[in-house]
């Protein structure tokens, strides 16, 4: 699990994408990513929101942190 917090993030994320698993939409949100501020952010969201639906890596924050509290043992890690 990561969390893409700012298009920065985002860009990383999309950098690390196998290439074989590119596609247009990829390319649209690595574009849309890396127009520091010429565009809006929610552009660059909204991008990076219609690929990660695409490739079906989209997690809930809120049900993640839930996951990752039920998992967490006395000793304060996680147990996978």
């Amino acid at each position: 699990m990561q969390e893409i917090a700012r298009p920065a993030d985002a860009i990383h994320f999309l950098n690390e994408w196998p290439e074989d698993r590119r596609d247009r939409i990829h390319e649209a949100a690595l574009r849309a990513c890396s127009y520091n501020g010429r565009k809006p952010a929610s552009a660059a969201r909204k991008s990076f929101f219609r690929f990660a639906k695409q490739v079906v890596i989209l997690e809930d924050a809120t049900s993640a942190m839930q996951w990752l509290a039920a998992c967490m043992s006395d000793s304060g890690k996680a147990q996978v």
